[in-house]
């Protein structure tokens, strides 16, 4: 049998990557699917999922180290493999936050709320086409890209200040709503992680191109937030 090359072996294990990303996104999106459906049903099988994902996770690291020992890279190669260990814990993490919703429609066993939920789900979509957008930077390695959306993340924070104000006039209107309202927030503010951890990729792949920390760039103009938005 022929051995693999070192270019094959890297190749494979941004594939799993790849693959792994792929797990948490199919995770996040079906953790506020049952939030939205009160499907707790569905809630259920992400907490299993999420065992899978820590599964995937642990094997892409043991590959990196293997290689890492047996071929002793340098330079981008070694800022490559040495970038997918943290990648591989930004997106372990991330599905932590898909499992954190799911606990939380099982835990309040349907929130009641249906514009928020509606805007849960709105906003993770929002950060899951970050993520799978910045999972295809990291593939082609494609700087340029990364830079043109890193500090997207702005968007998805207004999303979150946005939502926080809904439950809490809800409990302003009538305070029984106090404990689904903290529901709503804590569901939001996983996203809102999520998103931070998204830039973080971003920043990652930058690194692996340049070897360098990218540059601060300006936030786009329709992601600020105003004092009065706040």
């Amino acid at each position: 049998m022929l051995r693999k090359t070192f270019g094959q072996e890297m190749q494979e294990i941004k594939d799993d990557i790849l693959l792994l990303s792929s797990m948490v996104e199919q995770a996040v999106m079906d953790s506020v699917e049952s939030l939205k459906n009160n499907d707790l049903e569905h809630a259920r099988q992400v907490l299993l999922n999420d065992t899978s994902i820590n599964r995937k996770r642990f094997e892409i690291e043991i590959s990196i180290m293997v290689l890492i020992a047996t071929q002793q890279p340098i330079a981008h190669d070694l800022r490559l493999l040495a970038s997918s260990l943290d990648i591989c814990t930004e997106l372990e993490r991330m599905g932590d936050y898909a499992k954190g919703i799911a606990t939380i429609n099982l835990r309040s066993e349907g929130l009641g709320l249906p514009p928020a939920l509606r805007h849960i789900y709105s906003m993770a979509e929002k950060a899951v086409d970050m993520l799978h957008r910045a999972m295809t930077t990291f593939l082609d390695e494609d700087e340029e890209a990364t830079q043109a959306f890193i500090h997207e993340d702005a968007v998805i924070d207004k999303c979150y200040l946005t939502l926080y104000n809904e439950p809490i006039d809800s409990v302003l209107g009538d305070p029984r709503n106090i404990e689904r309202a903290n529901y709503v927030i804590w569901a939001a503010h996983n996203l809102e992680r999520l998103g931070d951890r998204v830039t973080n990729i971003c920043e990652r792949v930058v690194y692996i191109v340049t070897g360098e920390r990218p540059l601060p760039c300006p936030i786009p103009e329709e992601a600020k937030l105003s004092l009065g938005e706040l």
